[in-house]
């Protein structure tokens, strides 16, 4: 069985993204609508099922880049994944800053 969780980081501040939305996309085209807590995570997605296939995390990045930085040059950033069958829990963390970011898969 799957599961995702994911954490978002401001590494200008360096402290976590608090109420960033973020829309997770599943194979079949279905979105679920989460926000990120005071620490920065999220996983909470509703019923979804994770299913073998490609998914797609947006981070509406821009109104917090707006609020903590100023006008925002990243107003949103996609990060795309395949879960396999029976891969175990997926982990995206994003590491945001006002000129860039990166992504990768934790534990």
């Amino acid at each position: 069985m799957n599961s995702l969780s994911s954490h978002v980081l401001d590494t200008a501040k360096g402290k976590p993204a608090d109420a960033m939305k973020i829309t997770l996309t599943d194979p079949k085209g279905n979105t679920v609508q989460a926000i990120t807590d005071q620490d920065g995570r999220c996983n909470q997605w509703q019923d979804t099922v994770f299913a073998a296939g490609k998914y797609c995390l947006r981070f509406h990045t821009g109104k917090y880049l707006s609020e903590h930085h100023g006008e925002p040059f990243y107003p949103h950033v996609d990060v795309s994944f395949v879960m396999s069958e029976n891969g175990g829990h997926y982990h995206i963390p994003l590491l945001i800053s006002p000129y860039g970011y990166s992504s990768y898969r934790g534990s």
